[in-house]
């Protein structure tokens, strides 16, 4: 599990194809690796991967076709930067919100637009996410843990701090890039038990969602 809350950015070192998917290895520059051991979470760019290797200056994680396929990491380059966060510890503050480290879907970023020292930033995700997303509610976005300020339909808006843009990879980001989305993990929970108690296979739509006051 993770908080959400990026503690360096790193970056791509190399890309290896290995027997059919790749080993990604990253650099994590400023993060402290030296209580990470091979078999620890690393969360990168929102996805949780296994360490299997680290030297002193960050470590490598065996990447395979699903999560190629499913997140932002297949299209990853040498030199690119990615959010990084280190996986939870009990004794751990909870600055974000509980994260799995498990992508979703790919969304994309709609705009970008100033407000005072802050960014107002719109994001559209899959049809079929949109109704996990809240008002008011928690999204992770490239690991990063963001409050939900509006939605309207496949899309949703989040207001950035100078901070929090400053210290991940949203720096970089442009309209039109694609972002890994992890939904609140109680909504996927609630959707499941509300389905189980509906007869629906644990899978409910939104009329039902409605009726039941999770959906707007």
């Amino acid at each position: 599990m993770f908080t959400g809350i990026i503690q360096c950015v790193g970056r791509v070192r190399a890309i290896e194809p290995r027997g059919g998917d790749v080993r990604l290895s990253i650099a994590t520059g400023e993060l402290d690796l030296s209580d990470v051991q091979p078999g620890d979470s690393v969360a990168v760019a929102g996805c949780c991967l296994t360490a299997v290797a680290l030297d002193a200056d960050g470590f490598a994680a065996d990447v395979s076709n699903e999560s190629l396929a499913l997140t932002t990491l297949g299209k990853l380059k040498p030199g690119d930067g990615v959010n990084l966060e280190k996986s939870l510890r009990l004794a751990d503050r909870l600055g974000g919100h509980l994260v799995s480290g498990h992508v979703d879907g790919v969304g994309s970023v709609v705009s970008v637009k100033p407000d005072a020292r802050s960014q107002r930033w719109t994001f559209e995700v899959p049809a079929d996410l949109a109704h996990y997303i809240a008002h008011k509610g928690s999204v992770t976005i490239d690991g990063t843990s963001l409050t939900v300020n509006e939605v309207a339909g496949a899309r949703f808006g989040v207001n950035l701090i100078p901070h929090t843009v400053e210290h991940t990879t949203f720096a970089r980001r442009r309209a039109g890039d694609g972002v890994n989305i992890e939904v609140d993990v109680v909504a996927r929970y609630i959707e499941r038990l509300l389905g189980a108690s509906a007869g629906v296979g644990g899978r409910i739509d939104a009329d039902f969602l409605k009726q039941h006051g999770f959906a707007e």
